[in-house]
């Protein structure tokens, strides 16, 4: 279940809001620019299908999401709780950092912790399966996927080389929660 978790940056242990409401979570990120959205498939989707078979399943709204948004590029990534490189893969975007594009990400499966950090607050969003968010370039942010990660997700590209982080070298991801 998608739950969003608001906090004073100062107070990681006491959110000020709590929510698995899909709309409630869609209108408190509407605030600070954010997107999420919920989509369903048009066509099932079994494990280990091919990147073709997801991304046709949701093909009305990536193609939407392109033509609104200027993307060049679409991709699936699946990392699995068997992946050798988890602990790597897990750690490159656990700091604070930010992109010079919007970072957009629909759940196929699995789930992961976006955690976004605006204008004093702290926003934790869990997406699960069916979520779309859309984090505008510029907004600082880390990204949890946990100890043992297992998610598909559809990524977006603006720029050919895709993710390209900045780092903003403030220890705030550190003071909040990970994703257990």
């Amino acid at each position: 279940m998608s739950r969003l978790r608001i906090f004073a940056e100062d107070a990681p242990q006491t959110p000020e809001l709590v929510s698995h409401d899909g709309d409630e979570i869609a209108r408190e990120l509407r605030k600070i620019g954010v997107t999420f959205e919920r989509w369903q498939a048009t066509q099932p989707i079994t494990a280990g299908a091919s990147q073709d078979e997801v991304i046709a399943a949701y093909r009305a709204d990536i193609d939407r999401l392109v033509a609104e948004r200027g993307f060049t590029s679409v991709d699936v990534i699946s990392i699995a709780p068997d992946n050798p490189k988890k602990e790597e893969l897990r750690g490159k975007f656990l700091e604070e950092h930010f992109h010079k594009e919007d970072e957009v990400r629909f759940f196929v499966a699995g789930s992961g912790l976006f955690t976004l950090h605006v204008d004093g607050k702290v926003y934790e969003i869990e997406c699960v399966k069916n979520d779309l968010i859309a984090v505008p370039d510029g907004t600082t942010h880390w990204f949890d996927m946990g100890p043992e990660p297992n998610f598909v997700a559809i990524r977006f590209f603006q720029q050919p080389d895709g993710w390209i982080g900045h780092f903003t070298g403030s220890d705030i991801a550190r003071r909040f929660p990970r994703y257990e």
